[in-house]
């Protein structure tokens, strides 16, 4: 999974980064997201990001029709997770926001990630947890960055 270059190509490291990424997946499959779909998760995330936004702009960051996103919205509503209320402007357009306890889940999850990572991070030695550190930043900055540029709204921070 190592490179020998001392400037691995852009390649190379996307590589390396998706196959961390799949053992993450492994990892935090063992902290349940129940009672949300991943699809769900991704509407949490959304919103937790985008206080507000109307549905077709929550439809466009999932790249998916308003009439999907509302029923995902249903389910999150129904769940306690999601408000839906009336936008300052128009009373006919609803705004979505996320509910305390939405925001509480989260946390939780993000708690309950953090501890199954935690365990891995604690067998390296700690020259290599700085350098990942460093390096985890720098790519969280430039993914946020270029998320930004192209005017996705999928949050920076995912978990």
């Amino acid at each position: 999974m190592t490179s020998s270059s001392p400037h691995p190509q852009p390649h190379e490291v996307a590589r390396v980064t998706s196959e961390a990424a799949e053992l993450l997946e492994v990892l935090w499959g063992r902290a349940s997201t129940a009672p949300v779909s991943a699809s769900q998760l991704r509407v949490l995330f959304i919103l937790e990001h985008n206080e507000g936004v109307n549905l077709r702009t929550l439809a466009d960051a999932l790249g998916s029709t308003p009439p999907s996103a509302s029923r995902l919205c249903d389910r999150l509503q129904a769940v306690g997770f999601v408000e839906r209320r009336p936008a300052a402007t128009s009373r006919r357009e609803l705004r979505l926001y996320l509910s305390r306890r939405g925001r509480t889940f989260l946390s939780d999850l993000r708690t309950r990630r953090e501890r199954a990572l935690q365990s891995v991070l604690e067998q390296m030695p700690a020259t290599r947890r700085t350098q990942l550190l460093a390096g985890l930043e720098a790519f969280c900055a430039a993914a946020a960055q270029e998320i930004h540029e192209d005017g996705t709204t999928t949050g920076a921070r995912t978990a």
